[in-house]
This record gives structure tokens, C-alpha cells and sequence, in this order.
């Protein structure tokens, strides 16, 4: 049986209202949520219209704005030129399929790790980080096979 979400309503006011805790909470309260893995939705209180997708772009938009962005410029640029054609529909599909190849990479280091140290071994950022730096060349090869892959699936769907 599915859980149902936490339920956060936004106001006129732009206030987001945590419905589970009583109480008002930040953008970077949702943030945290996401991190968490916690369900939710964000509602208008007015029109009960789903706004869920709205803020978690405000998120990324906030988290661009940043000193390390994820995207560079020429691939926002991409992403614009992508709405509204033929393309948009394939383009955001691959997309998400490629984050879940890399998230099934990542989990897949993650039960090695496990396998290897036990149950106190977590891929942190900062681990994450150091893997990356230390295992540059296997982990630039798994990457760019995850690349051929990706771009193998792309021309595969067209």
C-alpha cells in the first residue's frame, strides 16, 4: 500500500505551510524533504492545483544560482531550444532514464562498499568525492561507457 504524501500548502503570500508538523517551513526546509526521500506535494491553499513540480524547480533554479552548478550554460540553452518541439517528449524521457542508469551505478557502489566494509559504509559526497579522485580512470571509463550507453539507447528509440 502506497504511503500518501506529506502534504505542504503555498500561500498567496509565497509561505509554504508543512501540513504534518503544524507549522511554516523554508525552501530549504522542501530541500531537505527531497534529500530525505520523503513523499510530499506542494498544493495551492486557494485552488488545491499541484505546484509540486514548480518548487522543485525553484530548488534547482536556486541550487544553479550557486557556486557549483550542474548544468552549464550551453546545456540550459539546450534544454530551452528542446521545449515545444518534436524532440521535447524524447529528450526529457532520455534524460530521466539516463539519472536512473547513473542512480543504479551509484547503488551499485554503494552494495559494494557495503559488501566489502559493512553496514557503516556510506557513499557521502565527500566519499563520493574521494572515490571519484582516487579511482579517476576506472571511474571515467564506467562513466563513458555509461555515456555510450546512454547515447546507444538515444539512437536505438529514434
Amino acid at each position: 500500500m502506497s504511503e500518501t504524501p506529506r502534504i505542504i500548502r503555498k500561500y498567496p503570500n509565497r509561505r509554504l505551510y508543512d501540513v504534518a508538523n503544524d507549522g511554516y517551513i523554508t525552501l530549504a526546509d522542501v530541500k531537505q524533504l527531497v534529500l530525505k526521500n520523503v513523499d510530499f506535494q506542494v498544493v495551492d491553499a486557494r485552488s488545491g492545483a499541484d505546484l509540486t513540480r514548480a518548487i522543485l524547480l525553484q530548488i534547482i533554479l536556486e541550487e544553479e544560482a550557486g557556486a557549483a552548478p550542474m548544468f552549464s550554460t550551453e546545456m540550459l540553452a539546450q534544454i530551452v531550444r528542446f521545449h515545444g518541439t518534436a524532440q521535447h517528449t524524447m529528450v526529457g524521457a532520455n534524460m530521466e532514464e539516463n539519472v536512473n542508469t547513473f542512480l543504479g551505478i551509484q547503488k551499485r557502489l554503494q552494495e559494494r562498499a557495503t559488501a566489502s566494509h559493512g553496514d557503516a559504509m556510506t557513499l557521502t559526497p565527500e566519499l563520493w568525492r574521494q572515490v571519484m579522485q582516487l579511482q579517476a580512470p576506472a571511474m571515467q571509463a564506467m562513466l563513458g561507457s555509461f555515456l555510450e550507453q546512454s547515447a546507444k539507447r538515444f539512437m536505438d528509440k529514434r
